[in-house]
Formats: C-alpha cells, structure tokens, sequence
C-alpha cells in the first residue's frame, strides 16, 4: 500500500505544471437524478481523457456511489471553468460542484 501511496503522490507531484501554467487539484461533484452505472461512468471518463488534452486539463481519477447517482472526479487543470469545459464537450454532464483540493499523505 505504501508504494501505491508514493507512487500516486509522484503522479499527482508531476503534473502540477503543464505548458507553462500552473495547475490545481479540483474534485468535482455530480448528483444525478437515480442511480448511475460504474460503466457508464466509466464510458464518460474515457471521452473525458479523449477532450482533456485541448483544455490542458487532466482527469486524474473518479469514484461511483451508483445507488445515490453521485460520481466524484479528481481533475489537475488550471481553473475549475477549463474542467467543466472538458465535461461539457465530452459528454455534457458538468459537474454540479467543483472545490479546490490539496493533497494529503
């Protein structure tokens, strides 16, 4: 477990800059109406890295409550407007909140 600690802090560590710009950690909330599928989440997540490049955004990781219809979506971008961007081109369902996080160890 402690390797997959290092590992993923090195990750989140690594893209903190991107092409000049200095990046953030946002986890965005979506509450759907009913429960919501991990495949079809995991479908929206998958067009999300195909748009994420032209907002120089990166989707780092998400989690389902599938039951409560809620999904969570870790995003390195640089604002909040250029993560829902990427939502909304790759599949039109932008978050409902968007907070700004720091990561803890």
């Amino acid at each position: 477990m402690a390797f997959a600690l290092d590992w993923w802090s090195a990750v989140t560590r690594a893209t903190r800059h991107s092409k000049g710009k200095n990046m953030a950690l946002f986890m965005d909330v979506h509450h759907l109406d009913g429960s919501v599928s991990m495949a079809d989440v995991a479908q929206a997540h998958a067009a999300d890295l195909e748009k994420q490049a032209d907002h120089d955004v990166h989707y780092l990781r998400y989690w389902v409550d599938e039951p409560a219809g809620k999904i969570f979506c870790l995003v390195d971008a640089p604002d909040a407007e250029a993560a829902n961007t990427v939502h909304r081109e790759a599949h039109g369902l932008v978050a409902d909140e968007i907070h700004p996080v720091t990561e803890g160890v």
